[in-house]
């Protein structure tokens, strides 16, 4: 697609945009969901186990699309539940949107490393073509706005279909600027869909771009429970975007593919009581970061701290085996990245609590944190 005139409009376009077996695809029909009814319908347990507490009961399939937890994930997002499908974190976003949008062999996607790793395993496992416009390193990690939308533009080679933008970047922590995304997001209407990473966005002080699926049709934005709210265990992340995209989406995803627990485990999370401590813990952690930063860039092994708009602090060290090697001392455990050629000698450390930052630093040989007040 090219964006003329005699293209479909957006967002008719997306139709266009994804696989048309998929366009054609009539999806499972799952049993009926009527929970006023006894069920004897869909081949199920009728007893629980005995190590079942969970409020519905674990011997019945839970909800085929979680409709209760989606419009109070709707609700937390600011968008209506139309725009808005749940699974198994961010990956299955990612997975679904591959699935959908690309056919192997033919179509590619665009993304810009160092950035999170699953854009490019997804690729490789559907069979799409990678291109590559990295990050400006000796610009911070900018975003090469231009370059992104050539790459995704180009008329040889692949067509490209999804532009994945991490903002803010993991591993480097750096946040995109608003202007950058809407530039590529201008660009690229009418091209390719343009998937906005935001699963750190609770930490970065700016505001979601959730909320302008009407005025980006071709934008999809990806969020998750796992970092803010704490429940990387329990694996609910969103796309967020136009609802003929949702509808897409919803073609290809396994019925029941959010359990029971985790439904119950969300719904309780962001009760309100739970959700207000919740916001409470990361006013601390994000209290802590330019603490930590400080902190680290005394050590005599690390040599600089990237800024960071997300829960971590990437660090450039002397020697990245030595810093390694002393915090594992320290029973802690930090990310290396240091083997990259993009983030050459880097190490990636989440923030923790206080103690474990104590910890840290002391392993370092870094001036002790404040007391606090």
């Amino acid at each position: 697609m090219n964006g003329s005139s005699e293209n479909p409009p957006w967002p008719a376009a997306l139709r266009a945009l994804a696989r048309p077996d998929i366009a054609r695809l009539a999806p499972y029909r799952h049993a009926p969901w009527e929970p006023g009814y006894e069920r004897l319908h869909a081949n199920e347990n009728p007893w629980r186990n005995p190590a079942d507490t969970s409020i519905a009961g674990l011997n019945r399939y839970p909800e085929p699309h979680p409709l209760v937890l989606e419009s109070r994930l709707a609700q937390l997002y600011g968008v209506p539940a139309a725009c808005l499908i749940a699974g198994r974190g961010s990956d299955e976003a990612i997975d679904l949107l591959l699935r959908v949008f690309c056919r192997a062999g033919q179509d590619a996607i665009v993304h810009c490393p160092p950035t999170f790793g699953m854009y490019a395993v997804a690729a490789a496992v559907q069979g799409a073509a990678l291109v590559e416009v990295p990050l400006q390193r000796e610009h911070g990690y900018a975003l090469d706005v231009a370059g992104v939308i050539a790459a995704a533009t180009a008329t040889e080679g692949p067509q490209v279909k999804l532009v994945f933008l991490c903002a803010p970047n993991n591993p480097t922590g750096n946040d995109l600027p608003l202007t950058d995304l809407e530039a590529v997001l201008r660009a690229l209407a009418g091209h390719a869909l343009v998937v906005v990473d935001e699963a750190y966005v609770e930490f970065s002080g700016r505001d979601s771009l959730a909320g302008r699926w009407a005025e980006f049709p071709n934008l999809v934005v990806l969020r998750t429970l796992s970092k803010a709210y704490a429940l990387a265990g329990v694996r609910c992340g969103v796309a967020l975007g136009h609802p003929e995209l949702i509808e897409l989406l919803r073609r290809v995803i396994p019925p029941y593919a959010i359990p029971e627990p985790c439904i119950e485990a969300v719904l309780a999370a962001l009760a309100p009581a739970s959700f207000a401590a919740t916001t409470r813990r990361c006013t601390e952690l994000l209290s802590e970061r330019p603490q930590l930063a400080a902190a680290l860039a005394a050590s005599p092994y690390i040599r600089r701290v990237w800024p960071s708009a997300a829960n971590f602090l990437l660090v450039d060290c002397t020697d990245a085996g030595a810093v390694m090697a002393r915090a594992r001392a320290a029973n802690l455990l930090l990310r290396d990245f240091s083997t990259n050629s993009r983030t050459p000698n880097a190490v990636r450390i989440s923030l923790g609590t206080r103690a474990q930052h104590a910890h840290l630093l002391a392993a370092l040989d870094c001036p002790a944190l404040p007391e606090m007040p």
